[in-house]
């Protein structure tokens, strides 16, 4: 905890120099701190790094943990937060693993002044505390956390490392987008197979498997029925399927029953799922380089519509989805589907937004005093609702209308949002992704986000979509899944901190390093080999002291009950 307190010392000297730093101009005069509003335009009032009229500028330096592109210099969004508040950002995005990454700058301690949070960033002592910042200098995101307040709070010491990006909702709005987990197949597939109710894995793979059968190119490329992502953190889309299959909501790699965490790496209802997968291969359905290939590579086989399905999250292969949608293959997009064993099974794979822990930017030691002000009165300016409907909807007239009131977009708009060169240009979606941001509704009651507006729910879809959700008797393509049910208080456990160098941080490693071992192993073995393999797989893994691991997570989720509270 050493970093820690290292932190901490140096956020008292952020705090004793803050009111000269206001005083003097040197950074910090804020409208929300003793400016005349009338003297001031709304977008002025808050705006950090200003003293009097004059917008001072600055440049906050950012890593943001996963791979992105970098926007255009004239990037309408980021322009117009320079022009108002003087601040530009200057973006590093992951390229490679993240452990080695994070490995290398914590070695060197060298950080820029603004981070996605990783919990080996935390431990290693590379943010600031922000609860003090934020009571001096950021009245409109202490409101707007108010309710999440403790549950923001580090298990280990108390204090606030890094600002959510989403969970914090202020309405249950129903959106017409589904972000989460689920089995994925091509609409054409469905179609082609008559628009079939699909349930069960076993279903799943029939009708993959009569399409390829059918369609063994797909556009002059090999037709893939199957993809499955193993690359760095991003293993979900081998390791977690199961805990889905059985009825329960995405825990990480745990499942949690009447309220006790236990792995299921190594349980029966797993070893059914990769026997499954296991026949499959046999058959030729899974992409034979599915277990070589790179995050880049398995989005460009999405995008080239060549990929029949596979389990992943939406928002993690959404642009290679938007890639098909702007060279108008609708039917090569995409349909979740909320899987299970058996019929009998209830699907819970949607779920209720929960504060997304240990995600978020954090604030580093490496930034200086007046900067860490500078930032979190910048967060504290873009929190507002004028800038929110900004970075989520766009500028009024260029990137939607307003008729009556109501948030509107035309179908060029539309198709435009949906464009990964115009978007560079045109959203600060880098930034506004792992930014605090509202979620629900906007006083005026427009939704936050576009798909979950009503109107642009009906007229966003397309014709095919139209005809197809009404093959099926929905409205959107969340009706596929079943209704969230309430969270309890402490999910979800895959956000538990598992301390770095404890012993169920280790356990959780070596077990990760097993599965990634043995499951391609498996998969990839002949189906008369696959029970040999599967046997050393849990044989290793039940040599490892697996309830150091669920022992934390359980004494997290019971914290997590005993102090959290949301009124």
């Amino acid at each position: 905890m050493g970093g820690k307190t290292k932190s901490w010392l140096r956020l008292s000297t952020v705090l004793l120099l803050s009111l000269c730093i206001v005083l003097t101009g040197c950074g910090g005069g804020n409208g929300n701190s003793g400016a005349q509003p009338e003297a001031k335009d709304s977008a002025e009032q808050t705006t950090p790094g200003t003293d009097g009229d004059k917008i001072e500028p600055f440049e906050v330096s950012v890593f943001i943990g996963q791979p992105d592109q970098q926007p255009t210099p004239d990037n309408k969004i980021y322009k117009l937060i320079r022009e108002k508040t003087g601040a530009s950002f200057k973006f590093e995005f992951l390229a490679g693993d993240i452990d080695q990454k994070l490995g290398v700058m914590i070695a060197g301690g060298d950080y820029p002044d603004m981070m996605t949070a990783n919990q080996k960033l935390t431990a290693a002592g590379a943010f600031i505390p922000l609860e003090d910042l934020i009571e001096e200098h950021a009245p409109n995101l202490k409101k707007h956390y108010e309710k999440y307040w403790n549950m923001m709070k580090d298990p280990n010491d108390g204090h606030i490392y890094n600002l959510p990006n989403y969970g914090v909702t202020n309405a249950d709005v129903t959106s017409s987008y589904y972000s989460g987990p689920a089995f994925w197949i091509q609409k054409d597939v469905l179609a082609e197979a008559g628009y079939p109710e699909v349930k069960t894995l076993d279903q799943y793979f029939d009708i993959i498997k009569q399409y390829k059968e059918k369609h063994p190119t797909i556009d002059g490329t090999p037709t893939i029925g199957f993809e499955i992502l193993n690359y760095d953190w991003k293993n979900w889309g081998l390791f977690n399927a199961p805990q889905h299959l059985i009825g329960h909501p995405n825990d990480g790699g745990v499942v949690v029953k009447d309220g006790k965490a236990e792995i299921f790496a190594d349980k029966d209802y797993a070893k059914r799922y990769y026997k499954k997968l296991n026949e499959m291969n046999a058959l030729g359905i899974i992409d034979k380089e599915t277990f070589t290939q790179n995050f880049d590579q398995y989005m460009a086989k999405i995008s080239s519509g060549a990929v029949l399905g596979m389990f992943d999250q939406h928002w993690n292969f959404q642009s290679a989805e938007d890639a098909l949608i702007t060279q108008k293959k609708d039917e090569r997009t995409y349909v979740g589907l909320p899987l299970v064993f058996d019929e009998g099974i209830r699907d819970h794979y949607k779920d209720r937004p929960a504060l997304n822990l240990n995600n978020g930017f954090g604030i580093t030691v490496n930034a200086s005093e007046e900067q860490a002000i500078r930032i979190i009165k910048l967060l504290d300016t873009l929190i507002q609702e004028d800038w929110q409907k900004i970075l989520s909807w766009g500028i009024e007239g260029e990137d939607y209308i307003v008729k009556d009131g109501r948030f509107m977009k035309t179908q060029e708009q539309r198709d435009l949002f949906t464009d990964a060169t115009w978007k560079l240009a045109n959203k600060a979606d880098s930034f506004h992704g792992q930014a605090p941001k509202m979620e629900g509704l906007f006083s005026d009651g427009n939704a936050t986000d576009g798909a979950a507006q009503p109107e642009e729910m009906v007229a966003a879809l397309r014709e095919y979509d139209k005809n197809f959700l009404a093959q099926y008797g929905f409205n959107s393509y969340v009706d596929f899944f079943s209704p969230a049910p309430e969270n309890e208080i402490a999910y979800p456990a895959w956000s538990v901190d598992l301390v770095d160098g404890s012993e169920a941080k280790i356990v959780n490693t070596k077990q990760n390093e097993l599965s990634t071992k043995y499951l391609p192993k498996a998969i990839l073995a002949k189906p008369e080999e696959f029970d040999s393999v599967w046997d050393e797989y849990v044989t290793d893994i039940r040599k490892l002291n697996i309830k150091a691991y669920e022992d934390r997570i359980n004494e997290v989720l019971q914290w997590r009950r005993d102090t959290w509270s949301v009124k």
